[in-house]
């Protein structure tokens, strides 16, 4: 695994993200095309709380902590929970932005980890550290595709 390209990568996206979102309105960022389908401001807000309470929170407990339980997420209900769509944009942006930040820094912290330590996720299947970082950054690309073609 490439560490430090996966790690450049995230870099790049937070970027696109930015570019993406830049001068997007109110309207837009809200807009849904369908009920099954997540606005602009729903995208962003799952990112950044995927940021900080699954992908880095779950890659550091399999990295430090993989004989503690897998803390659950609910992603999809966050959406409405949270209310994603009755945000500000740029707040938003910004937000997940900081997150990435310290994301980053948390990552180049680790040093040379153990890419292959794993941890029970849930339904029964474990994943390594390695699996996690990289569905860190698949993540960030299938919504990067989703924010292009909300534009």
């Amino acid at each position: 695994m490439d560490f430090a390209y996966l790690k450049d990568l995230m870099t790049h996206h937070a970027k696109i993200i930015c570019l993406l979102t830049d001068g997007v309105s109110a309207e837009q960022a809200r807009w849904k095309p369908d009920v099954d389908t997540w606005s602009i401001l729903e995208i962003i807000n799952h990112l950044y709380d995927e940021e900080r309470e699954d992908f880095r929170a779950h890659l550091d407990a399999i990295l430090h902590r993989p004989k503690d339980p897998w803390s659950p997420i609910r992603p999809f209900e966050w959406v409405t929970e949270r209310r994603y769509n009755e945000r500000d944009l740029e707040t938003s942006v910004q937000n997940l932005l900081a997150e990435r930040r310290e994301s980053l820094a948390w990552l180049e912290s680790l040093g040379a980890p153990d890419w292959g330590t794993s941890m029970p996720a849930p339904g029964g299947a474990s994943i390594s550290a390695g699996d996690m970082f990289t569905s860190w950054i698949v993540h960030d690309q299938w919504h990067i595709q989703q924010l292009i073609q909300a534009d």
